[in-house]
């Protein structure tokens, strides 16, 4: 690991200002309350140019992903699919309008085809969760891909019939195939919301989970090219996968739940952990203190491991995203599960910052701050004292491992 990044200012351990998801969300709800800006898009007819819509959860992401593929003109942030027309962001989320938040792609159709943006736009989302995506729930953040042509549904059912034969994924694809709607574009605050707020963006993008899920799939193992006239034989293996898919979710589900043993691990009641923990863990974790810097167990170590709550011994962080910042605490890029991390916004001391608590055991474990290094620009300072050290060659023996391919 070893790897040294000096903040932007060590006041910035007490005084960073940050963004949350749930601050993200709120800033969103306030631009929904505004009425949209456009109505409904009408289609392009110019033969250079073509369109093709997208639902894949948040359309901040889906969006700005979207806009770095090579033959995209365009990507417009918007509601879809819904029996509202000219819908606010606050009407989409309320869930009576039925609209997708989606992303309408303009692109140059000599240089890449509406088969590849399908492909592409499967492998930006987790195609197998109809029910939102990542950190967001809800019917308007399902996946959906829309058609125009009888063509185009049939490529994006070949698509998914390829996703579901590959064996990717323990479940099935879930993403709906639905015919072309009328678009409404989004007010102009989310409109390249990636662009105009970058720190913010790139916050809520690794705190619900998506990138760390993008970068963990392995796409080489799906073949979407099919030889010609294969259609129906490629649908026909998707059917079959997908039967085959769901009997896996159901055995799956069940070992998962087994391996993540911690989740059923009771967390024992406020006396019994004054008896466990110091005074100095049981002030960190539960009365949200902070421990001195430079003089705290994990602030300068650099084995190879991962780092669980002491408590409850759910997975938090990895040496592989620990790097030196100069603070004297031990620092992070990203969590190592996301979903086992909750953000809180903190304003003692007069202050507002972004406070971190892990989820099973609620405990306090420190703060998020927007001056971290890359890949996130993210600085997790967390207490040594919330955290228990597994080294790699104890994480099979502990039950985590799951973690070692992570250190291969």
């Amino acid at each position: 690991m070893g790897r040294t990044f000096l903040s932007g200012a060590f006041f910035l351990l007490l005084v960073g200002t940050v963004f949350s998801r749930g601050e993200a969300e709120a800033v969103k709800g306030d631009a929904g309350k505004a009425p949209s800006s456009a109505d409904a898009v009408e289609p392009e007819t110019d033969s250079d140019s073509a369109e093709a819509i997208f639902a894949g959860g948040c359309f901040w992401c889906v969006e700005a992903d979207f806009e770095k593929l090579p033959g995209v003109r365009e990507a417009i942030s918007g509601y879809t699919g819904g029996n509202a027309p000219n819908p606010t962001y606050e009407q989409v989320c309320s869930g009576t309008t039925g609209h997708y938040e989606a992303v309408l792609v303009r692109y140059d159709p000599a240089r890449v085809g509406y088969k590849e943006l399908v492909e592409y736009f499967l492998k930006h989302i987790d195609p197998t969760d109809g029910g939102g995506q990542f950190a967001d729930r809800g019917a308007q953040y399902r996946p959906a891909i829309f058609y125009g042509t009888e063509r185009e549904k049939a490529e994006a059912e070949e698509a998914l019939n390829a996703l579901a034969r590959s064996g990717l994924f323990s479940e099935p694809p879930a993403v709906a195939v639905l015919p072309v709607a009328p678009f409404y574009p989004a007010e102009e605050y989310h409109q390249d919301y990636y662009k105009k707020n970058p720190f913010r963006y790139r916050r809520y993008r690794y705190g619900s989970g998506r990138e760390a899920f993008l970068e963990s799939q392995d796409w080489s193992r799906v073949k979407f090219s099919v030889e010609r006239g294969g259609e129906e034989r490629e649908r026909a293996g998707g059917r079959e996968e997908a039967a085959r898919g769901e009997e896996k979710r159901r055995q799956g589900r069940a070992v998962g739940e087994s391996r993540e043993w911690w989740r059923k691990k009771p967390i024992p009641p406020d006396q019994v952990l004054r008896e466990r923990l110091t005074p100095l863990q049981y002030k960190v974790i539960r009365k949200n203190g902070t421990e001195p810097p430079f003089q705290n167990e994990y602030w300068n170590l650099d084995a190879e491991g991962i780092y669980v709550d002491r408590v409850s011994g759910e997975p938090l962080f990895s040496s592989r995203d620990k790097f030196h910042s100069g603070t004297g605490w031990p620092s992070f890029t990203r969590p190592l599960e996301p979903r086992n991390i909750v953000e809180r916004e903190d304003r003692s001391l007069f202050l507002r910052r972004t406070e971190v608590r892990s989820r099973y055991a609620d405990s306090h474990l420190g703060h998020v701050f927007p001056d971290g290094p890359p890949p996130t620009g993210l600085r997790y300072c967390i207490n040594s004292a919330a955290l228990r050290f597994i080294p790699k060659d104890r994480l099979a023996e502990q039950g985590y491992g799951k973690y070692l391919k992570l250190f291969e």
